[in-house]
């Protein structure tokens, strides 16, 4: 990015405060003249905060273009230090360029504007299309509903949902669509509640399984483990990643990721020729911060967070591939293309 005005916004808060935000922003260590990834932009929290800092340029991404169209009035504001740009994450090598990123956030899920909108179809409490993507392109939930064979459907809801009725969901959705299409939110809620009763937990039957539909359309954990991938790339030394996640299945790829980049080589005198790669990150957290009970109280969604950062040490980016950090699933071309 090209510098701009060094003055700081002052354009009132944003619309939205993400979850650990203040903690996120300090873990960045922000500075003037630094160059920032918000990797998950949304209505620009982090953004914003981040500007708060006279001098630091703010790279803004996201796949949701209303989010991008929403950010227009904080990149007027920003005189030149804030660009947006629609697009996924994992693609931040690119959309960087050769600028030498200071630091990089993520806020991962779905965000709360895209949650309170029924015709995104994310949430089985308003009813709408049951779409659930996040960006304009590829396949819908409806779409993988209608696609997906009963043991595809039981293995995506049981992995990403951590669904114990997950073969009785993937049954029932089976059964329901060779009658009708299921083609709303609220057609799907009322098909899993008939086989996952509210009694057995405190959240709604439906919850697991269109978290794990959501998860599956966009493709979230393959998009963390790229992001993280390309984070180590473009951080120059002493730059720093923070991530916010709310699934233990985001929250296991990030720790993973950033333990086994952080481990000190571990040398054999029986193999004394082999070079272990040096630590590409140093571990900022220990473990994981989460809300406290304020937060938690002003927004209940902020329950399960937990915040993870690492610093980039200036060890050249490891080549190894990132699959081992992601759990076993079918692809979605190949429940689109129907597996053998």
């Amino acid at each position: 990015m090209t510098g701009g005005d060094s003055r700081a916004i002052a354009g009132g808060p944003a619309l939205h405060i993400p979850v650990l935000a203040r903690r996120a922003v300090e873990w960045l260590a922000v500075r003037d003249g630094g160059v920032y990834v918000d990797g998950t932009f949304g209505a620009g929290g982090y953004t914003h905060t981040i500007l708060q800092t006279p001098g630091a340029q703010v790279i803004g991404i996201d796949r949701d273009q209303g989010a991008i169209a929403r950010g227009a009035g904080l990149v007027a504001q920003a005189h030149g230090r804030l660009e947006l740009v629609e697009d996924r994450f994992s693609n931040l090598q690119s959309i960087a360029g050769r600028a030498a990123v200071d630091g990089i956030v993520f806020d991962l899920g779905a965000s709360s504007m895209q949650l309170d909108e029924a015709g995104r179809g994310f949430s089985f409490r308003l009813d709408g299309p049951l779409d659930m993507r996040m960006g304009r392109d590829g396949q819908s939930a409806a779409d993988v509903v209608a696609r997906a064979s009963e043991r595809d459907l039981a293995i995506i809801i049981a992995t990403l949902g951590e669904e114990r009725h997950a073969r009785a969901v993937a049954r029932a959705i089976v059964k329901a669509r060779s009658e009708q299409a299921i083609d709303t939110t609220r057609a799907l809620a009322e098909i899993v509640a008939r086989v996952v009763h509210a009694r057995e937990s405190a959240i709604h039957p439906a919850t697991r399984t269109f978290q794990a539909l959501r998860i599956f359309v966009n493709e979230e954990l393959a998009e963390l483990a790229h992001g993280l991938a390309a984070a180590e790339r473009v951080l120059k030394p002493a730059g720093r990643v923070v991530v916010v996640a709310f699934h233990s299945l985001e929250d296991r790829i990030v720790k993973n990721f950033v333990a086994e980049r952080s481990r000190a080589p571990a040398y054999s005198r029986h193999l004394p020729e082999m070079t272990a790669a040096a630590p590409t990150f140093r571990l900022l957290t220990r473990r994981p911060e989460t809300p406290d009970d304020a937060e938690i109280a002003a927004n209940p969604r902020a329950r399960s967070a937990k915040l993870r950062a690492a610093e980039r040490t200036d060890a050249a980016a490891r080549t190894t591939s990132i699959e081992t950090l992601l759990p076993r699933l079918p692809s979605l071309a190949q429940v689109m293309r129907g597996r053998p």
